[in-house]
């Protein structure tokens, strides 16, 4: 009797075999998913890089003709493109600081204080992020022109023609949110006892935020400041709406593909992406090194 309950049990041994088997699937399938996406995304990039280094036979730096660093050399022989990149630069560094500011202290009053509307101004900072560009762009446009007309005419600062002034104020408008959702996943896992350690040994409120608070969060307010450059600096579609006769480096790009596409397009790319990757780099050695510190 006891041997013939005893003989099945071989079975849990062909189960375990079998778990053994979907776990070693598992254990590989994601890294080797994670390194198909990477290389996926990686290489545009690399394209872009590997053809900054040629030297096209025409106008067009589409195939592959000889090694060059003349592009690295002129990154800016061509008409136009200093003064499109020159101020893509400037927007993007001043729609970054604005929406920065703005997003970390709008950020830090939606996680911390509770006040009439706060579920709908949560709600209202995520709309510019589900609307589409084409939306925005041709919203901001309107608005821009109506500034110039009655009844608002000589009623309000006006806005039109568009120019600088608009693509700034614009590349803000998207970026607070970008800023604000980044800056708020920093907040939630924020430790409010630090800052009552530190009020409790005679720090006020502003020496606190800056001894102890600024540096927690500085991480999330440099990611989304990144975040932030990053949108900027190559938005096309709102820019091109809110543009007048302002060139930034996407529209110069798009207005001139159809007669040239000059290495120095790939140049000035792979300045930008090189650019941000080694800010990125130096964050994330300054973040590891505090924290071996700490």
């Amino acid at each position: 009797m006891a041997d013939a309950l005893s003989a099945p049990r071989p079975q849990p041994a062909a189960k375990s075999a079998g778990g053994s088997i979907m776990h070693r699937i598992n254990h590989w399938l994601l890294p080797a998913f994670t390194t198909l996406a990477i290389i996926y995304l990686m290489v545009p990039i690399a394209v872009m890089i590997v053809f900054s280094f040629n030297k096209p036979a025409g106008k067009f730096n589409y195939i592959w003709n000889q090694f060059s660093l003349d592009g690295w050399f002129h990154p800016f022989d061509w008409p136009g493109l200093g003064d499109a990149v020159t101020t893509s630069l400037a927007i993007a560094l001043l729609s970054t600081l604005f929406a920065t500011i703005l997003g970390t202290m709008i950020g830090l009053a939606l996680t911390r204080y509770d006040f009439r509307g706060r579920g709908a101004l949560n709600g209202i900072i995520f709309l510019p992020m589900a609307t589409p560009e084409i939306v925005l762009g041709a919203s901001l446009l309107t608005l821009f022109v109506a500034t110039a007309l009655p009844p608002l005419a000589g009623g309000v600062p006006t806005l039109y023609p568009t120019g600088f002034l608009t693509i700034l104020i614009a590349h803000i408008m998207f970026n607070i949110s970008y800023v604000v959702v980044t800056v708020k996943a920093r907040l939630a896992g924020f430790d409010r006892r630090l800052e009552e350690a530190a009020m409790d040994l005679g720090a006020n409120e502003l020496t606190t935020f800056w001894k102890v608070t600024f540096p927690l969060i500085f991480p999330g307010i440099m990611a989304a400041a990144l975040l932030a450059f990053s949108l900027s600096i190559d938005d096309f579609v709102i820019t091109n709406f809110v543009s007048g006769t302002t060139n930034t480096f996407p529209i110069w790009v798009y207005s001139i593909q159809r007669n040239a596409l000059p290495v120095q397009i790939n140049v000035i790319g792979s300045i930008i992406f090189l650019g941000a990757v080694g800010l990125v780099a130096l964050t994330s050695l300054r973040s590891g090194r505090a924290v071996r510190i700490r």
